[in-house]
């Protein structure tokens, strides 16, 4: 690949971004170039941020709500009352209405609630019901169109009730405002544009609402993530709230759900890299050279995660400059082989860094891994059968009663790593997480050997969501450094778009040449 190519494609990298954010440009953009999309990519949608706003009748829910849409203008926001979903009373309970208790958690379709809730955090268009509070009927006006949109807000005295309802959310806002405030404002509201009278309000507040929000409003504010004194009052707490809601907006999807998973911020130059790394035609020469500026690029970012303590210095003019001093106690864990290639970048930054090696190998055609062992080996032919080899202090066996089909390859039984491991910060170091379990096998097999899990920091150049998924839920406390979140898995397990296999092309080897790696004479 020539310069000029090189140059060109950096300039065109400035079009679609594979990281979920812009799925309409990408399906677009193949469709002008005669190129199908992937049924992965049609099936992409952005989740929506889910904010949920609570507390007592008349606090001011819905004015800081107002607030938080007015701010996000720039935005797509939609509102979803719960107060849509009351029950239609039936003819019985209308004639004894004045009785009817509206604070209740009965008194709402829950059911509904959710599954229109459901069909708005996965990209569909839902009909909301538009309850009259004269007949307390739900199908006296027509339904209220709401179309999937970035930010949802759900508002209403009960959100934080049901646990299901919960869960759906991102974010959850308690309103707290003065018992008296919020009696005098239900007293307006309900007799000004409920047309009920100021006696049947009164007598309502205190048989139902107030017994309801000691019993089942008041005890909800403890599932609050941000609780707000004097409701839309509180000019300060709308804007902290709104900042961080575009914070999140700015994140990738998985970012929002997982705060130990970092993915470095995009610019142009790292787009550009990526095109070429993913470009199948792009000689092993410009591969290698790009994907150790990407790796270089994740090992900075994932070293700035680790502790730091101040330190003054003296400049060479005599003034005291205060900074930091970079953390002693780290080493690196390379998963082989394809964690080779992020061992050089590692090395450059940190100087005399021991490093460890890991091998996990597939052993079935549905994408599960097995950690085999830590070890170190050198490039030979393996026979089939049984070998063992001596290589130093260093022994790999390798068992014919694995070689039991194409999908079923070795097993190696070795282990070593620093002895002092349990004592340093781990740098773990695999440029594809796919499926996740050969990450879920590696970091068992460290915490196994005494490194604590908030120790361990992952850095990978891409990753799928499924792997994401299945190693932060598995281990929350360790962070997962990533340039870029791909689409998905294929039906092959091979992530997708994602760059082939990289093993393959960093080492320059073929699909069907034996796994096995140059020699390394010790761990350092």
């Amino acid at each position: 690949m020539d310069s000029k190519s090189v140059v060109d494609m950096i300039e065109a990298s400035s079009g679609v971004h594979f990281s979920g954010f812009h799925m309409d440009a990408l399906e677009s953009r193949n469709t002008e170039m005669g190129q199908p999309t992937t049924s992965a990519s049609e099936k992409i949608y952005k989740q929506p941020f889910v904010i949920g706003v609570g507390g007592g009748a008349a606090s001011g829910k819905t004015t800081v709500c107002d607030m938080i849409i007015q701010q996000l203008h720039d935005q797509r926001v939609v509102l979803v009352n719960q107060d849509s979903f009351y029950h239609n009373l039936t003819e019985e309970e209308l004639t004894r209405v004045h009785e009817y208790n509206f604070d209740h958690p009965d008194a709402f379709d829950t059911e509904k609630l959710l599954c229109d809730m459901e069909k708005l955090r996965h990209g569909q268009a839902v009909d909301i019901p538009n309850y009259d509070f004269k007949s307390y009927k739900n199908d006296v006006f027509p339904a209220r169109r709401v179309n999937p949109s970035d930010v949802i807000i759900l508002e209403g005295i009960l959100v934080f009730h049901d646990p299901c309802v919960r869960d759906l959310m991102n974010m959850k806002i308690f309103v707290d405002t003065d018992a008296d405030v919020r009696l005098a404002r239900r007293i307006r509201r309900d007799t000004v544009e409920k047309g009920r009278d100021i006696g049947a309000v009164l007598d309502q507040y205190s048989k139902f609402v107030k017994p309801a929000f000691d019993d089942f409003i008041l005890p909800t504010k403890k599932y609050a993530d941000i609780i707000i004194p004097r409701g839309g009052d509180n000019h300060v707490a709308v804007d902290l709230i709104v900042q961080h809601i575009r914070t999140k907006l700015g994140q990738h999807d998985l970012c929002k759900i997982y705060p130990n998973l970092y993915v470095i911020q995009s610019t142009f130059q790292i787009r550009g890299m990526h095109t070429l790394i993913r470009d199948s035609q792009t000689t092993k020469h410009d591969f290698v050279f790009y994907a150790d500026r990407l790796i270089r690029l994740v090992v900075e970012h994932g070293l700035g995660h680790l502790p730091f303590t101040e330190k003054q210095v003296t400049t060479p003019t005599g003034s005291v400059y205060t900074g930091v001093d970079f953390c002693k106690r780290l080493c690196g864990v390379s998963v082989i082989r394809s964690g080779e290639s992020m061992e050089n970048a590692l090395r450059a930054c940190c100087k005399g860094i021991k490093i460890g090696k890991i091998l996990i190998h597939r052993e079935g055609d549905n994408g599960q891994q097995v950690c085999r062992g830590i070890f170190l080996y050198t490039r030979v032919n393996v026979p089939w059968g049984c070998l063992f080899m001596s290589l130093g202090n260093v022994s790999i066996l390798l068992n014919s009663d694995h070689f039991l089909g194409p999908s079923i390859i070795w097993q190696l039984i070795y282990e070593k790593l620093p002895q002092d491991i349990s004592k340093r910060h781990v740098l773990l170091l695999d440029p594809i997480l796919g499926t996740g379990n050969s990450a879920v096998q590696a970091i068992s097999l460290l915490i196994s050997k005494g490194v604590p899990e908030f120790n361990i920091i992952f850095l990978n150049l891409i990753s799928a969501p499924q792997g994401v998924h299945v190693v932060c839920k598995r281990f929350p406390r360790i962070k997962i450094v990533t340039s870029e979140i791909e689409i998905g898995l294929n039906e092959d397990f091979r992530v997708i778009p994602g760059m082939g296999e990289f093993g393959d092309r960093y080492f320059g080897t073929d699909d069907d040449q034996p796994v096995v790696a140059p020699l390394h004479n010790n761990i350092n």
